[in-house]
């Protein structure tokens, strides 16, 4: 059996519809995984895996936790699963070309990404490159995360 990791996955409003096309053609790959999602994203992911079920999936229920809306607290929510290591991938979606008046949270949500060295696709090709790499089916894979110890620890003058 495949390992099961749980994916995280986010999209800004204009970049819903390609996550949607990247999940109806990565649906097979996805539904053996748990997914996480915020607001919005989580129904379209949950609406795009209903409509492309084949039948060799059609009895096949797949695992999604659907968490706030982005900028109503998803993204301090899937930051705290990054941070408390219950998230093993993140694929985000981001729109590049507009604003958003939640940047702050998805730099924070970034930034734990990073910290805790978890494996983020921000565009359709890094997705793929993810989706598709061959360590998501070793189960003896593991993430260094690095040591902050000595940064906890230190004294402030």
């Amino acid at each position: 059996m495949e390992k099961r990791l749980t994916v995280a996955l986010v999209a800004h409003d204009n970049m819903k519809r390609d996550l949607a096309e990247w999940v109806a053609w990565n649906g097979e790959k996805l539904i053996a995984h748990r997914l996480v999602c915020t607001g919005t994203t989580g129904r379209i992911v949950a609406e795009t895996l209903m409509e492309r079920r084949t039948t060799d999936t059609a009895n096949t229920r797949f695992d999604i936790t659907m968490l706030k809306s982005g900028p109503l607290g998803g993204d301090q929510q899937l930051g705290s699963m990054i941070a408390n290591s219950e998230i093993d991938m993140l694929i985000f979606f981001w729109d590049p070309m507009s604003a958003q008046p939640h940047d702050v949270d998805v730099k924070a949500l970034l930034r734990l990404a990073t910290l805790y060295n978890v494996p983020t696709a921000i565009n359709r090709s890094s997705a793929d490159f993810l989706i598709s790499s061959p360590l998501m089916a070793h189960d003896d894979y593991k993430p260094v995360i690095k040591d902050y110890k000595s940064y906890i620890e230190r004294t402030l003058k």
